[in-house]
């Protein structure tokens, strides 16, 4: 376990939407700066136009650094990583603010690769802007899949109250049903439930997991994926010893608040995870990446370019996201320092083979 502060690197995001007031907001109480350094990866120049709109800040000190091994504890970092003759028109998705998004984000992803910092936390992107500028993802989550060599991740949305995570992601609803599999499920629960144990702290962790169809397919008059891939799915996660339990019909599960029942839930797509999610969590609720070898997490909200520039974006996302990754970090030495503690524990007690027993 490492003494020093925690260095948690911070992409701008789209720089004409809410990401850099979001960013100040959250690092704008000189005590905050006690728990981590913060690195953020952007422009000083951006930093600073929002930082004059932005009214009952006293004092928000910036140190420009042009590595993030130059980070200074105690000082808010900034990454230049920018043209100087950046331009920002807030409310505006453009091209320019799409090449910096993708910029900031590349930097952080290298630093954190070579260890400068520890945790990655990202602002909000707008994907189409990225997309027409040759960003072949479709969010954070894939991009960092690849980077990382990750086969298969979860978007995992977390909070003290609930925690959800979905089987499909960035895809048009049409598209669902055929994108669902057996196994696809079977992943998805092995990662939540390596996740909520190694991230969490959760020894023996609950996942609920929903249906696709309405009523849970009614006995197949309303669909049958319950029956031919998510049941089967549940099952396969049990014998392997994975608490899992479903599936519930998404309605009453969650008006009858039987999320908190559970430790987690799977969702099978996008929008039926994160919209009863955001209802019950929004100001504070956290997107993790569960099954990175890196702690990535961002704010649960998109760019809301209509709040751009006016000083009425709300940091409390923003600030969960920081303290999630960090708290995800130190989790996670905990609980390999003790798995390593177990093993050589074990090898200790094996007995000792002589020559004569090799030899018998």
């Amino acid at each position: 376990m490492q003494n020093r502060k925690i260095i948690v690197g911070i992409t701008q995001g789209d720089g004409n939407g809410i990401g850099y007031e979001v960013i100040i907001k959250a690092l704008s109480d000189p005590r905050i700066l006690e728990a981590f350094t913060p690195v953020i990866y952007g422009s000083s120049k951006i930093l600073g136009f929002y930082r004059k709109g932005i009214h009952n800040i006293d004092q928000f000190d910036t140190y420009v650094i042009n590595s993030a091994k130059d980070a200074r504890p105690k000082r808010i970092n900034v990454v230049n990583c920018l043209p100087d003759n950046v331009y920002v028109e807030p409310g505006q998705p453009s091209a320019d603010s799409a090449k910096a998004a993708i910029t900031s984000l590349e930097r952080a992803v290298e630093d954190i690769r070579e260890g400068d910092i520890d945790v990655l936390v990202t602002a909000p992107i707008n994907k189409r802007s990225m997309a027409a500028q040759g960003f072949c993802h479709t969010g954070h989550t894939e991009y960092l899949e690849e980077q990382f060599g990750v086969k298969d991740g979860v978007m995992f949305m977390v909070s003290d109250r609930i925690r959800v995570a979905i089987v499909t992601g960035h895809i048009p609803l049409k598209d669902v049903p055929s994108s669902l599999s057996t196994e696809k499920i079977l992943n998805k629960l092995r990662l939540m439930d390596a996740s909520l144990k190694r991230d969490f702290c959760i020894d023996s962790p609950k996942i609920a997991v929903l249906s696709l169809n309405p009523h849970s397919g009614d006995g197949g008059l309303l669909g049958d994926e319950e029956q031919t891939i998510i049941i089967p799915a549940v099952k396969a996660a049990r014998d392997e010893g994975i608490d899992a339990f479903g599936p519930y019909s998404p309605d009453g599960f969650f008006g009858l608040g039987n999320y908190s029942r559970f430790d987690a839930t799977l969702a099978m797509y996008h929008d039926q995870g994160l919209a009863p999610f955001k209802a019950i969590a929004f100001e504070d609720g956290v997107n993790f990446t569960a099954g990175l070898p890196i702690v990535r997490t961002s704010p649960d909200h998109g760019t809301a370019f209509e709040m751009a520039g006016k000083d009425e974006a709300d940091p409390r996302s923003m600030r969960a996201a920081i303290f999630r990754a960090i708290d995800i970090f130190n989790a996670r030495e905990a609980y390999d320092a003790l798995q390593e503690g177990k093993m050589t524990e074990s090898r200790r007690e094996q007995p000792a083979r002589s020559g004569r027993a090799q030899i018998e």
